[in-house]
């Protein structure tokens, strides 16, 4: 019986050391795995025009961090930026500092989570660019071949109008300008009468009969006086 109680005795012990040592192993781990430093990145980066630092947190246990950063003047803190709370998550929560920054500027990123990370920095401290942000520009779409606008007809309007002239200024020019009434008689009707007579191959023959006629008219005249001034006398 007394073989066995030490036998006992002596495994409990033995158990109780390997569980203490597990414990102390586990609690050891656990506080590594829960939260680190080395979990925590910073960058400086652009949103358009506009510079900005940005913090992520890759913490697996979901610890709440403070995060404070300060821009650096020779190593030493210049100015405070901002402080944000963030929870961390395994796929990475990110906070953004909204900072005009510089190119070349130096910051401070400081971390603090109560029994985990006691106030240190994120190494090395964040150098922003050498360039600065630049506005995003859109290249403005090309219309299409269809919609591109035709040219006006007012455009090419006035280069017909001067090379036309107008119905009133084409009348104008082809009027003659009237001249002042004169007694001689026109020339186009003189020579029309002119052209006629040399014309006529009659004229002769008509000229013949009416001398003829002139004859005789004369002759009928006499013979009538004379048959008057017999009668008159007897």
């Amino acid at each position: 019986m007394s073989i066995s109680r030490r036998n006992a005795r002596r495994s409990v012990r033995i158990l109780g050391l390997a569980s203490a040592s597990a414990a102390l192993v586990l609690g050891v781990s656990g506080q590594a795995l829960a939260c680190n430093i080395s979990e925590f990145k910073a960058e400086a980066t652009c949103k358009g025009e506009k510079g900005q630092i940005t913090v992520t947190d890759r913490d697996f246990s979901g610890q709440k961090a403070t995060v404070s950063v300060f821009l650096e003047n020779n190593g030493a803190d210049e100015k405070k930026i901002g402080e944000q709370v963030v929870t961390g998550t395994k796929e990475g929560a990110t906070i953004v500092f909204d900072e005009d920054w510089a190119p070349g500027a130096d910051y401070r990123v400081n971390v603090n989570v109560p029994r985990f990370i006691d106030n240190k920095s994120i190494t090395p401290n964040v150098i922003a660019p050498a360039t600065a942000c630049k506005k995003e520009e859109s290249p403005s779409p090309t219309p299409p071949a269809s919609e591109s606008p035709a040219p006006s007809a007012s455009a090419s309007t006035p280069a017909e109008d001067s090379a036309t002239p107008s119905a009133s200024e084409s009348s104008s020019a082809a009027a003659p300008v009237s001249e002042a009434p004169s007694n001689a008689p026109s020339a186009a009707i003189g020579d029309s009468n002119l052209a006629e007579t040399g014309a006529n191959s009659n004229t002769g023959l008509i000229a013949g009969v009416a001398g003829a006629l002139v004859v005789v008219g004369g002759g009928a005249v006499y013979f009538g006086m004379r048959r008057r001034g017999a009668k008159s006398g007897s």
